[in-house]
């Protein structure tokens, strides 16, 4: 039996490394949907950390990638707002977390789809800072939520982009074991058309991922997401 060709060995070598890295380190992953506006952009590339979670636990503001609790086969990302054992509620444009209002501060008005919203600067409990949109007349009642305890191994999440965000004032609390890893950089950018969560497949993937090459947005690229 003749030898196995070197670079055939060499290719094997190449792709295991990357299977275990994408299974147990880092994942790339692209924004499709403007939920995460002004943080994360339609059209974001980012990376993943999957072995920090195997090492610690969440923490508060942190950008998380999960597996959406209502179909598991599609991936959501959101920014944890609310830990075990919090009681949390949500009135309008207000987040309460054990009876304290969450401080906002004005920042400025942008235009979005012929809409104006407002971007806030939101104070979390543990000092995290980040910005939040809002429209300045919205167009459908928000989601309140009632007073609610966090149980153990539960995180609530939210939208940076609170008038345009399914998170878990919507469909409730998300489990521990859903989360995959934690949102570190944006590798790339680029313009390009959203899509719907339930549209995401690697074709899709590939497309976004040519359409942003051919329109980069250099001045994104490298941007942090560790607080």
């Amino acid at each position: 039996m003749r030898d196995v060709p070197k670079w055939l060995k060499e290719l094997a070598v190449v792709i295991t490394v990357v299977l275990l890295i994408r299974a147990f380190l880092v994942q790339a992953y692209n924004i499709p949907s403007g939920s995460m506006k002004p943080t994360l952009l339609v059209g974001d590339f980012i990376l993943v950390n999957k072995l920090v979670y195997r090492l610690s636990e969440p923490h508060r503001g942190d950008i998380v990638v999960f597996k959406w609790p209502i179909n598991p086969s599609i991936d959501f990302i959101k920014r944890i707002i609310g830990m075990p054992g919090d009681i949390i509620e949500v009135k309008g444009e207000r987040v309460l977390i054990n009876g304290q209002e969450l401080p906002l501060r004005f920042v400025g008005k942008v235009e979005e789809d012929g809409k104006e919203k407002l971007i806030y600067e939101e104070v979390l409990p543990n000092g995290i800072k980040h910005k939040i949109a809002l429209y300045e007349y919205p167009f459908m009642f928000r989601k309140d939520l009632d007073p609610v305890k966090i149980p153990e191994g539960y995180y609530f999440v939210m939208g940076d982009n609170r008038d345009n965000s399914e998170d878990s004032r919507y469909w409730g609390l998300l489990p521990r074991e859903n989360i995959v890893g934690k949102a570190f950089v944006v590798y790339f950018s680029g313009d390009i058309p959203p899509l719907e969560s339930t549209d995401v497949n690697i074709l899709t993937g590939f497309k976004q991922l040519f359409l942003a090459l051919i329109n980069p947005r250099f001045e994104r690229i490298g941007k942090s997401l560790i607080w």
